[in-house]
């Protein structure tokens, strides 16, 4: 796929002072885009001055809120490419603030697709939703065709925003494509509390050599994904015609039990230890089993391929941490 079709075009990121967005703006810039962030600048999902470390002055920087109609009519105009990152990303506060998460996680989808039917139907917009619309996991690796029954608000609230992208396309035109992430990992994450990403939390706990707790056996299956390959899957769905109207599972494509996982970020930061305990009482109500992607769609169409193993990719990560750790905890 060529990316360099990339250079000079106008692309706006929601949510782009965060992990994905940012690693996600380093790669835009390196091909020449030009690039716009939207950002409401909240540290508790994310958002970090750092991550702009070196490209401070090659971008701009709009503050604000993507449920502001008014800011997002004028921000879209002239844009080429939407990545639309912006979200309410912990899933378990989806429970705790319903309204807040429908606020954040559809409405502002809604606000954001309006705007370009009135002011810039040519744009392709590439929407990131989850795994977690998928809820309960019947067979593993997990298509696109796999029954979506999400077990929280946050998943319910992914999967309406992924059925307003598509049928704003349907009907409209505007040409979109949806991908659903399982576990991103990577420099730039947010690593302050639990709630945002469990690898980069166990490279925190790993890296203060205390203990991670892993729940079970530490049997189960989860699909991890470097930063850095999903980036390359969403700048090859931004610029794939193949892409429009559609919804794509990315992922390694690679089985990584859990405490396998915890047992990898230990041994590559040298510090930390791995301790199995029981899963807690409620944990059914969240738990989906084992999961793992089938990419062979997003693959077919795009060429797209993973390039970054897990161990690979937690060393990297570390190295990351281990130098900037004063601005991450």
């Amino acid at each position: 796929m060529d990316l360099q079709k990339l250079n000079n075009l106008r692309v706006l990121i929601t949510g782009g002072m965060g992990f994905i967005g940012s690693n996600l703006c380093r790669a835009l810039i390196e091909l020449g885009a030009k690039v716009t962030v939207l950002d409401a600048s909240l540290p508790e999902q994310g958002a970090n001055k750092f991550n702009f470390k070196g490209i401070e002055d090659k971008i701009e920087f709009v503050q604000g809120d993507v449920r502001d109609e008014e800011l997002i009519e004028k921000t879209v105009q002239g844009k080429n490419f939407i990545f639309d990152l912006a979200a309410q990303a912990n899933y378990l506060k989806s429970s705790e603030e319903p309204l807040l998460d429908l606020d954040i996680n559809c409405k502002s989808k809604l606000i954001l697709l309006e705007a370009c039917r009135k002011h810039n139907k040519e744009v392709k917009i590439v929407f990131t939703s989850s795994r977690m619309v998928y809820g309960k996991i019947e067979s593993i690796p997990v298509t696109e065709r796999h029954p979506t029954n999400p077990l929280s608000l946050y998943g319910i609230h992914k999967l309406t925003a992924e059925k307003y992208f598509i049928n704003y396309f349907q009907n409209f035109g505007i040409r979109s494509s949806v991908i659903r992430i399982p576990n991103p990992y990577g420099p730039r994450q947010q690593v302050k509390h639990s709630s945002y990403g469990i690898v980069g939390w166990f490279v925190r706990l790993a890296l203060d050599n205390e203990t991670i707790k892993v729940f079970g056996d530490g049997s189960q299956i989860r699909d991890y994904l470097y930063i850095d390959d999903l980036v390359d899957a969403m700048l090859v769905v931004a610029v794939s015609d193949k892409t429009d109207g559609k919804v794509y599972n990315v992922g390694s494509g690679r089985k990584t039990g859990f405490k396998e996982m915890a047992d990898t970020i230990v041994d590559v930061a040298g510090s930390g230890k791995v301790e199995l305990t029981k899963w807690p009482d409620d944990y059914e109500k969240n738990e989906t089993g084992d999961y793992v992607a089938d990419i062979s769609k997003l693959q077919k169409d795009t060429g797209w391929e993973t390039k970054v193993s897990f161990k690979d990719g937690a060393e990297k990560t570390v190295e990351f941490y281990k130098k900037n750790k004063q601005h991450y905890w």
